[in-house]
């Protein structure tokens, strides 16, 4: 899953350097490229000579993300390669690196689409699936376009925690520590905190509901602040830990087919439980543009749209037929009833601006 990386952020700083002498250079290498404007063939063509995709924050084991490289290569002959980063760190590499871009192509939360296209990173691309994304999840010029969403829930090791939570009133009342990984850039854990705001009278214009939840753990003590990841969870690090539901049951049912005993609840919780979508970022200054967009391409395909669906993320296109052994391993729709996505996506953005200041002014000042 996505995570904190010390490496990309020291490359990332170097970077920051390189450039800061002149290293990245002032025109962009793509400044009178249009994608719009070319056909599917035109960019097909080029995808091929520009040879491989690098992308950012789209591991393999994120929303199944190795089928869809595996087979776009397989189709295309274009090999993909990923490297581990949050959305922030996505952004600001791009920003950074400039006319030297090592990345092509992004994964970043529904809140960083806006923030990419008035950092200026962001390349536009349609695709031929235009109309069949809903308007609340594309930029108008296709800057971005959400892919998948998820909804957010709690991972829970039975075998340290006596009682599942079914609500944040559940926690709240518990003994257990809650992770969620990395509010100040990761959209999960930012999602976590909207989720824990909605059930405490907060939406994605007001967080403060969220933020003096979390406060009030970190100062009981029941706050862990390190990685939510599988590694973690299956290693029994992690008592109850915050995901996305695709995320959850994916992680869930790789750790059971290596220990068949292991004993983990997966719960939406009642009272407060956000969904938001993913979007892809193609970098305005990749060297392989079009390599990247016709990586978008695929990914809200009928194929790409049915493996997202198998790495348990819910496709965006809702014209898509996913297939029966794919729909039995999601959760019970029931469960969702309560969920709710996110509305207001202006207004989110705007909080997610402020989020981590405040992460770190009212709750990591008051670990315990």
């Amino acid at each position: 899953m996505k995570k904190f990386n010390i490496k990309a952020i020291i490359a990332l700083s170097i970077v920051g350097i390189l450039s800061s002498c002149g290293g990245g250079g002032s025109a962009n290498v793509n400044e009178d490229l249009d994608l719009n404007a070319l056909s599917l063939t035109e960019i097909e063509e080029k995808a091929k000579a520009e040879g491989k995709v690098e992308t950012a924050g789209m591991p393999i084991d994120w929303a199944n993300w190795g089928q869809t490289y595996d087979e776009f290569n397989e189709k295309y002959g274009i090999p993909v390669n990923d490297t581990y980063m949050t959305s922030a760190e996505e952004l600001a590499m791009f920003e950074a690196e400039k006319n030297d871009a090592t990345k092509d192509l992004g994964d970043v939360g529904q809140s960083y689409g806006p923030v990419a296209v008035e950092k200026g990173v962001s390349l536009p691309y349609k695709t031929s699936y235009w109309d069949d994304i809903p308007v609340w999840a594309k930029d108008e010029d296709g800057h971005y376009i959400v892919a998948y969403y998820g909804t957010i829930c709690a991972v829970t090791n039975l075998d340290q925690v006596d009682k599942t939570p079914e609500s944040w009133a559940d926690i709240a009342a518990g003994d257990y520590k809650i992770t969620l990984g990395d509010v100040t850039t990761a959209s999960q854990a930012q999602n976590t905190v909207l989720s824990a705001a909605m059930a405490n009278g907060g939406d994605e214009t007001n967080i403060d509901p969220g933020i003096a939840f979390f406060k009030d753990l970190a100062m009981a003590g029941r706050l862990d602040t390190g990685n939510v990841n599988v590694q973690r969870l299956e290693a029994g690090e992690i008592q109850v830990g915050m995901f996305f539901d695709f995320n959850a049951i994916n992680f869930i049912n790789a750790i059971k087919e290596r220990n068949p005993n292991a004993n983990y609840a997966i719960t939406i919780l009642q009272d407060g439980a956000a969904q938001s979508g993913y979007t892809t970022i193609i970098n305005r200054y990749s060297k392989r543009p079009h390599a990247a967009a016709l990586l978008r391409e695929y990914i809200l395909s009928d194929q790409g749209q049915i493996n997202l669906a198998r790495g348990y993320a819910r496709p965006i296109r809702e014209n898509v037929e996913i297939p029966a052994d794919v729909k039995e391993k999601f959760l019970d729709d029931e469960l969702y009833k309560n969920a709710r996505p996110i509305e207001d996506v202006k207004a989110w953005e705007a909080t997610t601006r402020e989020i981590g200041q405040k992460w770190q002014n009212e709750v990591i000042a008051n670990l315990k």
